[in-house]
C-alpha cells in the first residue's frame, strides 16, 4: 500500500502531506473546514494561525531562529511560506497570516499526490497509516475515538488569542516605533506608561469581568481560575500574580526609550504589524478571556489606545494534548499502533513552527515506513531531535508541552562565558549534526 492518510489540515498536516509527497507518497488529506470549525478558527484555508502571527526570533544563536534553520534544511513548507509573506517584524520572523494560509492551501491543492477530502473523520483508522495532525481543538468524535485509542484522558490546558487593532485609530502623538535593543527594523509600536498609567491600568485588569467558560471547558481549574500553559498565559491572569508581573514580562521596558523623554518607560506595551499593509496590529502578549465590553474598557487605558478600534478581541478555548511520553517513540508514531503517527500540538510540542517540525518529522519517517526504509533519527544535538526526544521520554512525570529552547540540548564540552556565543556554538554544532545525519 503506497498511500497515506492525514487528518487535519493545519501547520503539522500540511507539512506531513508535503513530505509525504516529496518521498513518492499518495495522500488522503481530510479536513473538515470550511463546514465545520473550531471555536478558534475563522479562515476556510489551510495553515490558519489562530494566536499570533509571528514564528519567533531569526537569529541562529536562539532556539526558534536555529529551529527554522533545521526545518528550511529538511525542505520545510512552512518556511517557504513564511519567506514569501514575512511582515517587518524586527529581530522576529513575522507572517501575513492571510496571505500565508493561502500560499500553503495553493501549493497543497496544486500537489497531484495530494486528494483533498473536506470531510470530519469521526474515528481513527486503525488499520490505515495515518497521521493524525487535528491540532489542538480535535473535534469531540474524533477525540472520544483517540481517547479509546490511547486507553486513557487527555491532558489539557487553555490557550488564548490577543487582540487586533487598526493602525489609523492610534494616538500617534503617544505611541513611537522601536524595536527592543534597536534590533533590525523599528517595526514594533510602543505604547509608554508613566507609573500612574500603568498603576491604574493594573488595578482595572485585575477587576475586569471575564467571560464563562464553556462547560466543557470547566471541568478543572488552578488557583488562577483555570488551568493554563504558562507560554501563553492570559494578561489578567497574569497580572493578578502581582503588581510588577507584567514589568518583567510582556510590558517590560528594558531595551526601549521613550523618544519625547530619553528615558526608558516605567512600562511598555508593544503592538505588531499582523499584515503586509501595516493597517492591522496585535498587542503583543494580550491574550485574554476578558469579556470583549471589559478588553474594549481597559486596553484602551492603555497611552495611544484610547480610540483604538479593536477588529478582533482576544478569546480563549481549551486546547488538548495526549500523554505523548508513555505512547509515542521520537519518530511520532505509537508504540502499540506503529501504523498510527501523531504531529503537531496534539502530542504536546508549543508553538507554531515546532508544530510544523513534528509534521516534518512524521511526514519523512512514515514514507520511510511505507518504503521499507529505516526511520529518520535525528541527533539530540538538534533542536527537533531534542524536541522529538523530549515528547517520547518515557521518564517524564507530569508531561506538559514543551517549545524550543536552549535548556533541552546537550552543554557544550567547553563552557562560553558569553551567553550569545554560546549559544551561537550550539546551533552551529547542531546544523552540522544534522547536515552530517542527511549526507548533506
Amino acid at each position: 500500500m503506497n498511500s497515506a492518510t492525514v487528518i487535519g489540515a493545519g501547520l503539522a498536516g500540511v507539512e506531513a502531506c508535503y513530505q509525504l509527497s516529496r518521498h513518492g507518497i499518495k495522500v488522503k488529506l481530510f479536513e473538515m473546514k470550511p463546514y465545520k470549525k473550531s471555536p478558534a478558527h475563522k479562515l476556510d484555508s489551510f495553515a490558519e494561525l489562530v494566536c499570533s502571527n509571528s514564528l519567533k526570533a531569526k537569529r541562529l544563536e536562539s532556539a526558534a531562529g536555529m529551529l527554522k534553520e533545521e526545518m528550511r534544511i529538511l525542505g520545510s513548507l512552512t518556511m517557504k511560506a513564511a519567506d514569501k509573506t514575512a511582515v517587518s517584524a524586527g529581530g522576529a520572523l513575522a507572517v501575513d497570516r492571510q496571505a500565508f494560509s493561502e500560499y500553503i492551501t495553493d501549493y497543497i491543492r496544486q500537489d497531484k499526490n495530494i486528494e483533498i477530502i473536506s470531510s470530519e473523520v469521526k474515528s481513527v483508522p486503525k488499520d490505515d497509516y495515518v497521521i493524525i495532525a487535528t491540532g489542538p481543538l480535535t473535534s469531540e468524535a474524533l477525540s472520544e475515538s483517540i481517547k479509546e485509542l490511547c486507553s486513557q484522558e487527555y491532558l489539557y490546558f487553555h490557550d488564548a488569542a490577543a487582540p487586533i487593532v487598526t493602525y489609523e485609530s492610534l494616538d500617534k502623538s503617544k505611541v513611537f516605533k522601536a524595536s527592543r535593543y534597536d534590533r533590525g527594523e523599528a517595526d514594533y509600536i510602543n505604547c509608554p506608561f508613566e507609573r500612574e498609567e500603568y498603576e491604574r491600568f493594573y488595578q482595572e485588569l485585575i477587576n475586569a469581568e471575564s467571560a464563562p467558560l464553556k462547560q466543557v471547558d470547566t471541568e478543572h481549574f488552578s488557583k488562577d481560575g483555570f488551568k493554563v500553559y504558562e507560554g501563553c498565559m492570559p494578561i489578567e491572569v497574569l497580572a493578578k500574580r502581582g503588581a510588577d508581573t507584567m514589568r518583567f514580562g510582556p510590558l517590560k521596558p528594558v531595551g526601549i526609550t521613550d523618544p519625547k523623554t530619553g528615558k526608558r518607560p516605567y512600562a511598555v506595551v508593544q503592538l505588531r504589524a499582523e499584515n503586509n499593509k501595516g493597517d492591522l496590529y496585535n498587542i503583543v502578549g494580550f491574550q485574554t478571556n476578558l469579556k470583549f465590553g471589559e478588553q474594549k474598557r481597559v486596553f484602551s487605558l492603555i497611552p495611544g489606545l484610547e480610540q483604538a478600534e479593536f477588529v478582533r478581541y482576544g478569546v480563549m478555548h481549551r486546547n488538548t494534548f495526549i500523554n505523548s511520553p508513555k505512547l509515542l517513540n521520537s519518530s511520532f508514531n505509537m508504540r502499540s499502533h506503529r501504523n498510527i503517527f501523531f504531529a503537531g500540538q496534539i502530542t504536546g510540542v508549543e508553538g507554531y513552527i515546532e508544530s510544523a517540525a513534528s509534521g516534518i518529522i512524521a511526514g519523512i519517517n512514515l514514507s520511510r515506513m511505507i518504503s521499507g526504509k529505516d526511520f529518520l533519527n535525528l541527533p539530540k544535538t538538534t533542536m527537533i531531535g531534542a524536541l522529538s526526544g523530549y515528547i517520547s521520554d518515557e521518564s517524564v512525570e507530569n508531561f506538559q508541552p514543551m517549545g524550543s529552547n536552549m535548556g533541552i540540548l546537550p552543554p557544550l564540552e567547553q563552557r562560553i562565558k558569553n551567553k550569545s556565543e554560546g549559544y551561537l556554538k550550539v546551533a552551529t554544532r547542531g546544523i552540522d549534526d544534522l547536515k552530517a545525519t542527511l549526507g548533506m
